[in-house]
């Protein structure tokens, strides 16, 4: 059969990456697709500089519009990534009728709805399985491997900086800034590692995650995100005290009032197989109704990767290219007409045990004080670990940790103890999640 012509925009290090796997395993992969997938044209910045892939045989390009206006292009996959310029690349590549396979966790977070409906309407396929945990293949076993399950709830570490951030905290007790730029260093961040570290890019791939899980529309705008800047190491050693892991967690659940959405850094119980996963491979942690609770691991970034999951999405675009649009897998698992507008819950009406860790005066009743408002705003304590000062007349070190309690209630009692004389105002709160073992 007649090979299927490939543009890329971007051939940096995922598109470079990409060109090696289909060209090292392109025997396998026609086996696999039943037709040769052949990178014809890409899009580079510069025609000089040097790349990490043969483009012997691909005609490179400045201008991407040129692959997207190409009579002989089958499918453009989008690499360059942002919301803007991609954004305009796509919806063109669609209106002219070609398939696309992308990597973007933003354009199809943010702008996926109109993506998936523009579509749908022209016959053609948006793949992304890569714009999720990087070689994991997430997307496609919560869309089709977990089909017969109804998703009750996901959680996931989805950043590698931030996990491989955290992971330094605790084993060497090194502060978030010197980790932050070693991970700049080695390249795990960026030079602005706001979207990383800020929660932001997690938010986009739970944005994802949850649609597809639950079936609703695509509403990054209504995600809860809070990062982890303002970690200290004293924080993750007195997790550690109490058994606990702390991690940046993107969790996602369907209650019966609603969904929550939201990524927060989160304490787990140190036994789990999520709170072991360390540096920066990612984790997502899956429970449907059906099979229970499923464990999918492995590289969230990289060349190698990354480009396994866009291959994998290539693959599947080619086998469909002769099916009839309209019995294909649905962009977000559910067919686009039975999506839930199901509503995303504030953060405030979201339940979850905490830890908190105070600094109080060494005077009498202090923590009888305290206890009574947790009291009085239905607060159980699971258990409370008064340390030493620091040094002598120094403030105490109290912490605390709570049973599940919806955040208003919470909000409302940190409030009230905030402004006890005998309480530094500047209290540390961390939401626990205990994935399915309490």
């Amino acid at each position: 059969m007649k090979p299927v012509n490939i543009g890329i925009l971007g051939l940096g290090t995922v598109g470079g990456g990409t060109v090696n796997v289909l060209n090292r395993n392109a025997d396998e992969i026609t086996r696999r697709a039943g037709r040769e997938i052949r990178v014809t044209m890409a899009s580079v910045r510069s025609l000089d500089k040097p790349r990490i892939c043969d483009t012997s045989s691909i005609k490179l390009t400045t201008d991407s519009f040129e692959i997207i206006n190409h009579p002989d292009i089958d499918v453009v996959v989008e690499l360059i990534g942002g919301d803007t310029l991609a954004l305009e690349l796509v919806q063109k590549a669609i209106t002219n009728g070609k398939h696309v396979v992308t990597a973007n966790k933003a354009l199809i977070a943010v702008h996926g709805n109109e993506v998936f409906a523009e579509a749908q309407r022209m016959g053609v396929t948006v793949a992304f399985e890569a714009a999720v945990a990087g070689g994991i293949p997430i997307i496609k076993a919560v869309r089709e491997g977990l089909a017969g399950n109804r998703v009750q709830w996901l959680a996931g570490i989805i950043n590698g900086t931030s996990n491989f951030i955290l992971t330094e905290m605790r084993d060497k007790g090194r502060s978030f800034e010197d980790v932050l730029a070693e991970a700049q260093k080695l390249g795990y961040a960026e030079a602005d590692p706001t979207f990383d570290v800020d929660g932001i890019d997690a938010a986009h791939k739970l944005t994802i995650l949850a649609s597809i899980a639950f079936g609703i529309p695509l509403q990054f705008d209504k995600a809860y995100i809070e990062g982890i800047r303002s970690l200290t190491t004293q924080d993750v050693t007195d997790a550690a005290d109490l058994g606990f892991r702390l991690k940046l967690l993107g969790i996602a659940k369907h209650t019966d009032n609603g969904v929550e959405l939201r990524v927060h850094p989160t304490l787990i119980p140190e036994k789990r197989l999520l709170a072991n996963v360390d540096g920066v491979m990612n984790a997502i942690l899956v429970n449907g109704d059906a099979v229970g609770p499923t464990l999918y691991y492995g590289a969230g970034a990289g060349a190698d990767p990354t480009a396994s999951a866009v291959v994998a999405d290539l693959v599947d675009v080619v086998r469909a290219l002769t099916t009839d649009p309209e019995n294909r897998v649905p962009h977000l698992a559910f067919q686009a007409d039975a999506l839930n507008d199901t509503v995303i819950l504030p953060i405030e009406e979201v339940s979850s045990a905490w830890f908190l860790r105070l600094q109080a005066q060494d005077q009498p009743n202090v923590l009888a004080n305290v206890t009574k408002i947790l009291g009085e705003n239905a607060i159980s304590i699971e258990a409370i670990v008064q340390k030493a000062p620091h040094q002598q007349g120094a403030n105490v070190p109290i912490v605390i940790l709570t049973h599940s309690v919806f955040e208003k209630a919470m909000n409302q009692a940190l409030g009230k103890i905030s402004k006890l004389p005998e309480i530094e105002p500047d209290i540390t709160r961390i939401r626990v999640e205990y994935l399915g073992s309490d």
